[in-house]
């Protein structure tokens, strides 16, 4: 059994202060967090954990070895969640051993491919793609298909010779490169989520450089235009047996494309 501890607006999520779940030893702080995404009650309080710290026992787990850290049946896991300061405007995660950033850029028209392809040569250390704002529901929905990428790429499975293309291709939902390119690409005066896969330093010069573009992330919900887009029906949605029904079916349109 390992004991939740659940602090400040953590607590929403879960209306309580603590669980109890009899998940095994080993399981990873990474694995333990999609499990608590799918066992929380609907029409409750967000629990983003992308900005939360964790504490295994009482020490940081990011000085032990960050989401992959194990955990074991009598620990105790503390959950706090990360206040920041103004809007919410970078996301930064890592799969695996790769470090990844996250950002919306406010479009407008002067914003169009070139300015992917700008930074792309400034930063040729970052493997950057953008995403149209519209076809991204929510963090989870990102890291899960941000994951199938990289395991693709890992696997040397990818859908396209590039790891930024297999992304793109994943969030369209098609094998197709041009459709894809049409669908989720960067259009003007649409707002967009940059995506940049690198190491921290480089990753940080970015930042400086998007700063003065960047708006908060997430702040738009993009359910009814998915579901449209996608021909997703009230009747699928409810024959799927799952938290997170819309999101999950999203990520399976995009990893049955392999």
């Amino acid at each position: 059994m390992i004991t939740i501890k659940l602090i400040g607006g953590a607590k929403k999520s879960f209306s309580t202060d603590q669980l109890e779940l009899d998940i095994g030893d080993g399981i990873t702080i990474e694995k333990l967090l999609e499990r608590l995404v799918e066992i929380k009650p609907e029409n409750t309080h967000n629990l983003d954990i992308n900005n939360i710290l964790i504490a295994v026992n009482g020490a940081d787990s990011s000085a032990m070895e960050g989401k992959m850290t194990q955990i074991k049946n009598g620990d105790l896991v503390s959950i706090i969640p990360v206040i920041h300061g103004g809007s919410n405007k970078k996301i930064t995660i890592s799969i695996g051993k790769k470090l990844i950033q996250i950002v919306e850029i406010k479009g407008n028209k002067q914003i169009d491919v070139s300015f992917l392809d700008d930074l792309r040569k400034e930063f040729p250390k970052i493997k950057l793609q953008a995403i149209s704002s519209n076809f991204v529901l929510n963090s989870y929905h990102l890291k899960k298909i941000l994951s199938i990428s990289l395991d693709s790429e890992k696997e040397n499975i990818l859908l396209s010779n590039k790891l930024e293309t297999d992304i793109l291709m994943r969030f369209a939902a098609t094998k197709q490169i041009a459709d894809a390119i049409t669908f989720v690409g960067i259009k003007p005066k649409i707002n967009f989520i940059l995506i940049a896969v690198g190491n921290k330093t480089m990753l940080d010069k970015l930042y400086q450089k998007i700063t003065p573009f960047t708006i908060e992330i997430f702040s738009k919900d993009n359910s009814s235009f998915l579901k449209k887009h996608f021909k997703i029906s009230k009747k699928h949605l409810d024959s799927i047996s799952s938290k997170n029904p819309l999101e999950d079916l999203l990520i399976e349109k995009g990893a049955i494309l392999i």
